[in-house]
């Protein structure tokens, strides 16, 4: 990308009309930090009855893309049942969110009905035991030096960080970064603790015969190693570096969960599954250069939609490796905004990556400088960098063609304005 890049833009005005003048349109969007604030205890979470109520106008070209879950004691649906006039109005007129949970493995329409299509008994038996297996930890951990918590401490902590997903059971320590916040060492020390438990889980996981199902997801992260294994963001006491450690299905990437969106799209749009009525994650391959070539063999050009990408979770750092400085480059959405945009350059369907900023809600997380893109749309030549800082960076391959620096607020706005203006259009 050149010093007068057209990424950044803060015309939103100009991104609606054409959203609402694309004939085949596929929106394909994370959940937390994107139309619902980024909470330190997801069980705290609310969404807003006419983002749900838009989401469902735009039935069939949207769906969503997420690491958490759809069901739960913590998952999406409850958020969206406590948003509407009555518990079962979501199931009875289809007001689910629908797409892939889970990085990929739970599937979801729009009534509410769930699957986990690839996934084995055995592997969610196993996920089962590691909630219980994750407090018992944490417990254990802050009862003892250099913590030694009292009970009355030690619960809420862990009530607010063990995630009892089902196919994505999660250690969310963001309340340790607040209630450690002058005390950064410990936190680092927490931190460090979680990931050595992870891979405790994976030595069980190996024991029983399942080595090959799982593994680790760091968010946010500093992208992946050489050996595809994700690099922990480490706290530096400025931020909170990595607050998910989530234990998940392999073949749950984002990336992965584009093709098997696309493959559902197709269906519903001309009657045919080109990946196969029965494709599912845990069979796709997980290398973008080969998951481009399968689109490019199997999604006909012509009904091809042009995708729009949305998340909030993106990173990029510098960090000595090996002795030498590199630029490490993650994040969760990452990956499956990366796709969205090389299939955009593949099929000339001019898709657009949408970047929404998360900084402003509970979770510390890097941010936009609004006043820097705000002066750079009166002068393009400015360079965009400056206002990007742990976010993206000159060489970044991933171009961010349109931000909301107002956050999910300002996000929830548009999509409303523009599921209304496509539902006229489509009368």
């Amino acid at each position: 990308m050149t010093k007068n890049s057209p990424h950044f833009s803060l015309d939103h005005s100009r991104l609606l009309d054409s959203l609402v003048a694309t004939d085949k349109l596929l929106i394909i969007q994370d959940l937390d930090g994107v139309c619902m604030g980024l909470a330190r205890d997801p069980l705290t979470r609310t969404i807003e009855s006419r983002y749900v109520h838009a989401a469902n106008q735009l039935a069939g070209h949207f769906f969503v893309l997420t690491n958490g879950e759809h069901i739960g004691r913590r998952g999406v649906n409850n958020i969206v049942d406590n948003a509407l006039d009555a518990p079962a109005q979501a199931r009875e007129q289809g007001l689910y969110l629908p797409g892939l949970a889970a990085g990929g493995v739970q599937l979801q329409d729009r009534y509410g009905s769930v699957s986990h299509p690839g996934v084995s008994e055995a592997e969610l038996t196993f996920l089962r035991t590691i909630p219980g297996k994750a407090e018992h930890f944490l417990r254990q951990l802050l009862a003892a030096p250099p913590y030694a918590l009292d009970a009355c401490a030690i619960t809420p902590l862990v009530d607010a960080s063990v995630l009892d997903n089902l196919a994505s059971p999660t250690i969310n320590i963001n309340s340790f970064y607040q209630h450690f916040s002058n005390q950064p060492a410990l936190y680092l020390q927490v931190q460090q603790a979680v990931a050595g438990f992870m891979e405790h889980l994976q030595q069980q996981a190996s024991a029983c015969q399942l080595r090959e199902s799982f593994f680790v997801h760091y968010a946010p992260n500093l992208g992946s190693d050489d050996l595809g294994q994700e690099r922990i963001k480490y706290s530096t006491g400025e931020n909170a570096g990595t607050t998910d450690f989530q234990f998940m299905l392999k073949g749950a990437i984002k990336e992965v969960g584009v093709l098997l969106i696309l493959n559902h799209y197709y269906y519903q749009h001309t009657g045919h599954y080109p990946l196969g009525a029965d494709f599912n994650a845990r069979q796709a391959p997980r290398e973008h250069s080969a998951l481009l070539q399968l689109a490019r063999e199997r999604f006909d050009p012509a009904q091809m939609p042009r995708i729009v990408g949305v998340g909030d979770t993106i990173t990029s750092s510098s960090a000595i490796v090996d002795g030498q400085t590199r630029q490490l480059r993650g994040g969760s959405d990452r990956g499956f905004l990366t796709l969205v945009q090389a299939l955009g350059k593949a099929y000339y369907s001019n898709n657009c990556v949408l970047y929404i900023d998360s900084s402003g809600d509970e979770v510390d997380r890097p941010g936009l400088n609004a006043a820097h893109l705000q002066r750079r749309a009166d002068e393009p030549n400015l360079a965009p960098w400056p206002a990007a800082e742990g976010i993206s960076d000159p060489a970044d391959p991933l171009g961010l063609d349109v931000v909301f620096c107002g956050g999910h607020a300002q996000y929830v706005a548009f999509f409303c304005t523009l599921a209304q203006r496509h539902s006229e259009r489509s009368r």
